[in-house]
């Protein structure tokens, strides 16, 4: 899976909640919130990528 585009993904969601620009974590986080989604995505092909990120952005601002 691409990282680029997980990581352009990833920029727009944090937008929806005032995370302007940059991601709000270092490239270590991201590696981890990555691979996190890469997993997730192969466990439940059928799942939307979206949806997948969406609930990782949820997960790392509710921790």
């Amino acid at each position: 899976m691409d990282k680029e585009l997980i990581r352009k993904m990833l920029q727009k969601c944090f937008v929806q909640y005032h995370h302007e620009g940059s991601l709000p974590f270092g490239e270590a986080e991201f590696n981890e919130i990555y691979i996190k989604i890469v997993e997730q995505k192969n466990e439940e092909p059928e799942t939307d990528l979206h949806d997948i990120i969406n609930d990782a952005v949820y997960e790392f601002l509710a921790t």
